[in-house]
């Protein structure tokens, strides 16, 4: 099962040979294609084959570029992943509404239920949060997921503005761009399409789906960027970390990257039948940054 987010930053050429992505930098490394989950390229000095990216592509593993300034710009995936796209698509192109309501619904009370215990951990007010948690309407027709929002930055950074740079910015952008990225790649991997989203309809939003599903394991981001020194310089390779942080969900501890899994199974099975039960993700351990996956 893969487990690692590889992380390159060194001018270099990734290859492929034998099942082993090569790194030939100023020394010569390999890694297995069964050990990486996801592949984040920092470096613009980087060239990667045609051949590796298409391998990468049919081991479902999601390529994110950066830009010059070691952003992420671009998600690499495979077309298609899975022999039952087009019957699933079809499908998912009929979702009903009133199912679609649920689940916004239901991750939208997930989602403020995770910022009122983050608020909680950090000694800080979640009373408001609490109130719109109790005021939550059937699609959240109130808007009181926006609201919440606002409280909870604002308590949280300190009157932070997500539109501006700043250090807590880049870091917070940078975790949401690994966590969209695997979410993008589960749906694809179970044989949906990202545009097609519950909640999220922007048609220049071509991941409107992940973005939907994603919102309950922000908290899990924010949480890790608390932790980050202001300054600190490697903040990137500690979120670079973020799919092994162990999770409680389902009454199981598990690392995120199967969480994330189990999550978006769970969603697109009562979204397609209207049965079975969407599972709660609300409870969440510690990162502890144990591997440096960085090449």
């Amino acid at each position: 099962m893969s487990f690692r987010t590889v992380v390159i930053k060194n001018r270099c050429k990734l290859d492929y040979s034998l099942n082993y992505m090569v790194y030939r930098g100023d020394v010569t490394k390999k890694v297995h294609l069964s050990e990486i989950s996801m592949l984040i390229i920092e470096s613009t000095a980087v060239s990667i084959t045609a051949v590796l990216i298409n391998e990468l592509v049919k081991n479902n593993i999601a390529i994110i570029f950066c830009d010059e300034k070691h952003n992420p710009k671009s998600l690499t995936l495979g077309y298609h992943n899975n022999y039952h796209s087009a019957k699933n698509i079809a499908i998912q192109a009929s979702w009903q509404e009133n199912l679609k309501k649920v689940v916004w619904t239901d991750i939208i009370h997930n989602k403020i239920n995770n910022q009122a215990k983050l608020l909680l951990k950090y000694k800080m007010d979640n009373t408001l949060l609490l109130s719109y948690l109790n005021e939550l309407k059937l699609g959240d027709s109130t808007n009181r997921e926006g609201h919440s929002a606002k409280v909870y930055f604002n308590l949280l950074f300190d009157m932070l503005n997500r539109r501006s740079p700043s250090f807590y910015n880049n870091a917070l952008n940078y975790g949401y761009a690994i966590l969209l990225s695997s979410f993008c790649r589960e749906i694809i991997a179970n044989g949906y399409i990202t545009e097609l989203g519950v909640w999220h309809h922007n048609e220049f939003n071509h991941f409107n789906l992940a973005s939907d599903l994603m919102e309950t394991f922000r908290v899990i981001v924010d949480d890790m960027v608390l932790q980050l020194e202001k300054d600190e310089k490697n903040y990137k390779s500690k979120m670079a970390n973020l799919l092994n942080v162990k999770v409680f969900i389902n009454g199981k501890n598990v690392y995120l990257d199967n969480a994330i899994q189990m999550y978006v199974k769970s969603v697109l099975n009562y979204l397609c039948n209207g049965k079975g039960e969407i599972i709660n993700f609300i409870r969440y351990e510690l990162p502890i940054y144990e591997n440096d996956n960085n090449v």
